[in-house]
C-alpha cells in the first residue's frame, strides 16, 4: 500500500506540474475533446434544454434508487488525472458503456455519468495563487454534448486548491440548472493557505458540505428539475470533520464515495467501514484502472453490502 499511494501521488503530482506549465502557456483547451461536434453554445442553449427536459437522460426524475449509477472520472488535460479524459468524450462514452454492461440488472438499470474535473487542483499557484484551474465553458460544453449523445449524466467535480468550495460551485451556475447536470466535491485537492495540492492530503468540513447542498438543492426546487447527483469523495476518516452533521437535502442524491485504492481486502475494508456508520447516505465506490491491485469485477463490486448506488472508474 505504501509503495502503490507514493507511485499515484508521483503520477498525480506529475499531472498537475504539466498542467501547470499547460495554464502558463494558455492552450489548457487545445486537447480537450476531439470530435467535430459543436459544444453547447451560448447562454440560450442550456436554458432552453432545461425547458424542454424534465426527466433525467433514463427517464424519470429519481435517480436511487431508481437507477445505479456508473461514472468514468478525469479531464483532458491529462491521461493520469482519469479514464474520462483518454481519447474524445465519444470514444470515453464507448468505453464507459462497455465497463457499465456488468452491473446491469433487470430490476436495476445503469444510468451512465461523465464525472469532468471542472475546477483542478495544480502544484502551481497560478496568477491568483489559488492552485487551481479551471475547465473553460467550451470544455464542459462539449462533454455535455457528449453525456447527452450517450444519455448521460454530467458531474462536474470540484478540486478547489486553495479555493472554496462554494465559490468555485457558484462559477457553474449556469450547468447546475441543467437538469442532467450534477456536482461533486473532492476535498482530497481542499488545503490550506499555506499548502500545496498533492503535498498533502485536504479535507472539508460537513459546514462546507451544507453550503453547497442548499446552493445546488435551490435549483432542483426552483427550476422543478429531477434529482441531481451530489457526491462527495472521501477516503480517510478525517477527510469530512464533523461528517455527522452533513444534511440531506431536497432534490439531491447525497452520496459518500469510498474513494481509496489498493488491494480488494483493503477497499472492502475500508467500503464497509463507512457504510457503517449512523449517519448513513447513498453508497459509492471508486475503482482504479492503474493503481487497484486485482481490479474488482462488476460481480464482485455488487457483492458488497450493501451495494454500491454509484461506481466510478479513474
Amino acid at each position: 500500500m505504501g509503495e502503490s499511494t507514493e507511485t499515484y501521488r508521483r503520477r498525480r503530482l506529475l499531472a498537475l506540474v504539466v498542467l501547470g506549465c499547460i495554464v502558463f502557456a494558455c492552450v489548457l483547451t487545445v486537447r480537450s475533446c476531439g470530435g467535430a461536434e459543436d459544444p453547447v453554445r451560448g447562454d440560450a442553449a442550456p436554458t432552453e434544454a432545461a425547458a424542454s427536459q424534465a426527466a433525467l437522460p433514463g427517464g424519470g426524475r429519481r435517480i436511487f434508487p431508481d437507477y445505479r449509477v456508473v461514472a468514468f472520472y478525469g479531464a483532458p488535460q491529462d491521461d493520469a488525472l482519469g479514464a474520462l479524459g483518454i481519447g474524445t468524450p465519444d470514444e470515453a462514452a464507448a468505453r464507459l458503456r462497455r465497463a457499465a454492461r456488468g452491473y446491469v440488472r433487470e430490476s436495476r438499470p445503469v444510468l451512465p455519468a461523465f464525472e469532468l474535473i471542472s475546477t483542478i487542483a495544480a502544484e502551481a499557484p497560478g496568477d491568483d495563487g489559488m492552485h487551481r484551474i479551471h475547465q473553460s465553458d467550451e470544455v464542459i460544453g462539449r462533454y455535455l454534448a457528449a453525456a447527452r449523445r450517450a444519455k448521460a449524466l454530467l458531474v462536474l467535480d470540484i478540486q478547489p486548491g486553495r479555493g472554496d468550495f462554494l465559490s468555485e460551485a457558484q462559477r457553474l451556475e449556469r450547468w447546475l440548472r441543467e437538469p442532467d447536470v450534477g456536482i461533486a466535491l473532492d476535498p482530497e485537492w481542499h488545503v490550506g493557505p499555506d499548502e500545496v495540492p498533492g503535498k498533502v492530503i485536504g479535507s472539508m468540513t460537513a459546514d462546507e458540505v451544507n453550503e453547497v447542498s442548499a446552493y445546488v438543492s435551490a435549483f432542483v426546487t426552483d427550476h422543478d428539475l429531477p434529482d441531481k447527483l451530489f457526491v462527495v469523495h472521501q477516503f480517510t476518516s478525517s477527510m469530512i470533520e464533523n461528517k455527522e452533521r452533513v444534511q440531506q437535502r431536497l432534490g439531491l442524491a447525497v452520496t459518500m464515495n469510498v474513494d481509496g485504492f489498493g488491494d480488494r481486502s483493503n477497499k472492502i475494508s475500508k467500503y464497509n467501514q463507512f457504510t457503517s456508520e449512523l449517519t448513513r447516505f447513498h453508497n459509492g465506490f471508486k475503482l482504479f484502472y492503474e493503481e487497484d491491485t486485482n481490479l474488482m469485477t462488476p460481480p464482485q463490486v455488487l457483492a458488497l453490502r450493501p451495494p454500491p448506488d454509484l461506481v466510478v472508474y479513474e
